[in-house]
């Protein structure tokens, strides 16, 4: 890992897996200790696609019953066999290993941004960047850089651009200009 003069990292953990978010914290306390002073870190449990809602299913299809719920006019003894058909029609829902409020804890504890994300749908991947951005401190993106480093951090390699507004905030946005992206995609 290099971090020298970095303004921000991300520490990945998979959401699937508790031995995952041992070792982001070992690499959280390396950059605290090793890292610029003001360094903004992120925590970011990772494959939210693929873990179980409290129901037992996954996201897509949480939202999916949910929809049926409110169409559904049945007695709750049909409600209760829809709800059994629903298990077998979920062979990727996977049981989350690392719960919400244990990986939210320690990025509290520990003054970190907390977000759950899927790099396989793209959900929160935006939300995670504009709010290291909006972290970092204005003068650290002023200083040390010049009009071209500017220029090369606002437009960057996938098309995404930072734009500041009124406000003093950054959001990201996606330029399709040029852009060849693949269907199914966050990237």
């Amino acid at each position: 890992m290099y971090y020298r003069n970095a303004q921000a990292a991300l520490v990945v953990y998979d959401l699937t897996k508790a031995s995952s978010l041992v070792k982001a914290r070992h690499w959280v306390a390396e950059l605290q200790r090793q890292a610029s002073p003001g360094i903004v870190i992120a925590l970011v449990g990772n494959k939210l696609d693929l873990v179980e809602d409290d129901a037992g299913r996954a996201p897509a299809a949480a939202a999916a019953a949910k929809k049926n719920d409110d169409n559904d006019n049945d007695d709750d003894a049909e409600d209760a066999q829809d709800e059994d058909d629903d298990d077998d029609d979920e062979p990727g829902a996977v049981t989350r290993k690392v719960s919400t409020a244990e990986a939210k804890r320690f990025a509290e504890d520990e003054g970190l941004l907390f977000f759950e994300t899927s790099a396989k749908t793209g959900g929160n991947v935006v939300e995670v960047f504009a709010a290291i951005a909006n972290a970092i401190p204005e003068t650290a993106l002023k200083g040390g850089r010049g009009a071209t480093g500017a220029a090369a951090a606002a437009q960057g390699a996938q098309g995404t651009t930072l734009a500041a507004t009124d406000t003093g905030r950054v959001q990201l946005g996606r330029s399709t200009e040029g852009q060849g992206q693949k269907d199914n995609c966050a990237c």
